[in-house]
């Protein structure tokens, strides 16, 4: 509902007479909302959209067109797109009742169109958008997307904001090495795990980072070290010389943050990931 004010002038005889302010309504024919399923992200994540629509007036809305802007944003002399559409993925529903799919136009900006919403009805656009290259993973950072709403004969549009912000989580991978190969029958062999965190926030020791690993053949161990530092048996981590089973105690491996940079010619984000290094070596 917007409000709108008025006043008259009265002038007689060189005098100017201001009349009292009137004011007004115009009961808006559609209303919207915007809701993402999720409210975070992360790097290479799908966002689901919910759009909804609700047609207050006692006659249907024609040519009814929703665009969004993927949250687009200007770099420079250009404008970067942290979202793009996944194609198919919308999904239709009038008065809860699942339609065709509309017209789609991926862009961006992103477009359904060719959509007529019942007097006194509701229409429900869910779809799907994959962060892209262009998305913030920094803590701090966020996507920010408009979705507009314009029909035949509407006198203004409607429009519906939605934020989502990167997840501040650890995102951990791990990478296993082994060094040299070939190794000669009891040899000297070295087990080299490469721990990397994507995520903007360190793996710490409350997070119970562990590693597990059977070796085969069965190692005997001589060092094991952390980042260069020596790990002490039993309180930091345990192995079975019968069976090979190898593991470090939960909370002793901790992996710093990524760091994140903007390319200063594409826009593209660059990560640098954590990375902490477990080696193991014994002889075969």
């Amino acid at each position: 509902m917007a409000q709108f004010t008025n006043q008259a002038q009265l002038s007689y005889n060189g005098s100017v007479v201001n009349s009292n302010i009137a004011v007004g309504e115009i009961l808006e024919v559609l209303s919207a909302s915007k809701t993402a399923v999720m409210d975070d992200y992360t790097r290479n994540d799908d966002v689901t959209y919910v759009i909804s629509v609700v047609n207050s007036s006692t006659s249907p809305v024609t040519g009814l067109t929703v665009t969004d802007d993927l949250g687009g944003y200007a770099f420079g002399e250009n404008t970067l797109y942290p979202l793009s559409y996944v194609n198919g993925s919308v999904r239709m529903y009038i008065n809860g009742v699942l339609q065709l799919a509309p017209t789609v136009t991926a862009g961006p900006p992103l477009a359904f169109s060719g959509i007529t919403l019942p007097a006194g009805g509701n229409l429900m656009i869910i779809y799907e958008a994959e962060v892209t290259q262009f998305a913030p993973l920094d803590v701090g950072g966020s996507i920010v997307n408009t979705a507009t709403v314009v029909g035949a004969g509407l006198p203004s549009t409607v429009t519906v904001t939605e934020t989502v912000t990167p997840e501040e989580e650890p995102e951990l991978t791990i990478t296993k090495f082994i060094e040299p190969v070939p190794v000669t029958e009891n040899g000297t062999l070295t087990y080299r795990f490469i721990i990397q965190n994507y995520g903007n926030t360190a793996a710490v020791a409350t997070d119970n980072v562990a590693v597990t690993d059977t070796f085969d053949p069965i190692l005997n161990v001589l060092t094991v070290t952390l980042d260069g530092t020596p790990l002490a048996l039993t309180t930091e981590y345990t192995y079975d010389v019968t069976t090979g089973v190898f593991a470090t105690v939960p909370g002793v491996i901790t992996v710093p943050a990524a760091t994140y940079t903007q390319d200063v010619t594409t826009g593209a984000w660059i990560i640098t990931p954590g990375v902490t290094e477990l080696v193991v070596t014994g002889t075969v």
